[in-house]
């Protein structure tokens, strides 16, 4: 039952709340982008070559991969609110130590509790999400959120930039900040987050459009359960198979930009903001379009997949882009390409809210974001061990394995979950 309270609803208010998930996703991506954009500062003063960045960059991604996990549960145990409270707090603290570090341990292991912490946030923001909105708008605002992403990598190089290049202040201060920003953001988030049905500000209207779906069974699903699912599977295997792509795309595309056309930090803004502005169109349109299919009459299943089908076509010439000379032609290959993959993760991560219970979903996004992060590890060691020792093509390999794997995902994805048919759960 929903609090009475004299206080006045704001209209609208599943938007607001939908604003703080995406604001965490702009401060994580801010953290954890920062190390491309300092990879020439970063092997200058700790004396790192490709392999040694590649290995700073796994440990993040191995340790995402278990907070991802761990985080997943523990949003469905304790609850979004003080979940997201956990995450952000320690990823704040740890993007800060990197300031300390004086070795490449150092730093890895700076990396590695960021990518612990930062574990919390998807499958927050998706219990979030799956929490404030019925199941026709949950694409839109998984988008919403998700757009969070290109936003923190486009305001990254800003802040190196300014920070290294204007201020000509060490590269340590970045992190500094960065981390500073995550502590003020869990102001709001204490003020403003709680459950529609406990929420002061929440109107009987919008309360009654969120809870327009049939009620999830009250069933508790232990995760050697969830595994038994083909749902999760499937989610699983998408997420594991481009998420990747995306990490690919945010720790190496600025030393592409370096390598191909020997662009410094200040002429990288350019390029890398026009990727993540066009990512951010992306992610919207890409929930957009399976929202407005459903409400045009087409189940969730078509609607769904037409969207993410029409994002894996739209990934493929990427392909091209190490093979063109022009800055602005590979420009705007990547820039289509990460605009797709932000459009198909604005569906994938819907597709969890489509099959499973509020319940299990966070646990799901987190198994999911485990398998996910340790093919990450895999894929950002094999990427360094190939820059490294082919130089010449290894770009050409790598954008070629970007541009096949969201068909890939795809179909793998409708082989585990032709219908989306939610689970049924007994207890």
């Amino acid at each position: 039952m929903q609090v009475e309270s004299p206080m006045k609803s704001w209209p609208g208010l599943r938007w607001w709340i939908c604003s703080l998930p995406f604001l965490a996703t702009v401060l994580g991506y801010i953290d954890r982008g920062l190390v491309g954009f300092l990879k020439g500062d970063l092997q200058r003063d700790l004396h790192w070559n490709e392999i040694d960045y590649a290995n700073a960059v796994a440990a993040f991604s191995l340790a995402y991969a278990f907070g991802q996990l761990f985080a997943g549960r523990l949003m469905d145990v304790i609850g979004t609110r003080l979940g997201f409270i956990f995450a952000v707090g320690l990823w704040s603290l740890a993007a800060m130590s990197h300031a300390a570090a004086g070795s490449l341990l150092g730093f890895a292991a700076a990396r590695f509790a960021l990518g612990f912490a930062e574990g919390g946030n998807y499958p927050g923001a998706t219990k979030a999400v799956s929490e404030w909105f019925p199941k026709k708008e949950r694409a839109l605002a998984a988008g919403f959120f998700n757009s969070g992403s290109n936003i923190g990598a486009i305001l990254t190089p800003i802040i190196v930039t300014i920070i290294t290049v204007k201020l000509g202040l060490s590269w340590r201060i970045c992190f500094i900040a960065a981390g500073i920003g995550g502590l003020i953001w869990l102001i709001p988030w204490l003020w403003l987050y709680r459950l529609p049905q406990d929420h002061p500000r929440l109107s009987a209207a919008e309360l009654a459009h969120i809870t327009a779906d049939p009620p999830d069974p009250p069933a508790h699903i232990p995760w050697a359960r969830m595994l038994q699912f083909r749902a999760t599977w499937a989610f699983v295997i998408g997420l594991s198979l481009t998420s990747p792509i995306w990490w690919f795309y945010l720790y190496w595309f600025p030393d592409f930009l370096s390598k191909t056309f020997h662009l410094d930090k200040s002429h990288q803004q350019g390029p890398v903001i026009i990727v993540y502005v066009i990512s951010d169109i992306g992610s919207i349109a890409g929930g957009w379009i399976s929202s407005i299919l459903i409400h045009r009459g087409f189940t969730i299943n078509l609607s769904r997949k037409l969207a993410m089908l029409a994002c894996a076509l739209c990934v493929v010439p990427v392909f091209f882009a190490p093979r063109t000379h022009t800055l602005w032609m590979a420009t705007a290959l990547i820039a289509l390409a990460a605009a797709s993959h932000q459009g198909w993760a604005s569906n994938l991560y819907t597709l969890v809210s489509d099959m499973m219970p509020r319940r299990a979903v966070s646990s799901v996004v987190g198994i999911g974001g485990f398998s996910a992060g340790l093919v990450a590890m895999l894929f950002q060691n094999f990427s360094g061990h190939l820059l490294q020792s082919r130089q010449g093509s290894a770009y050409t390999i790598l954008f070629a394995i970007c541009s096949c794997a969201y068909l890939v995902a795809l179909a793998s994805i409708h082989a585990f979950a032709p219908n989306l048919t939610p689970i049924q759960v007994q207890e």
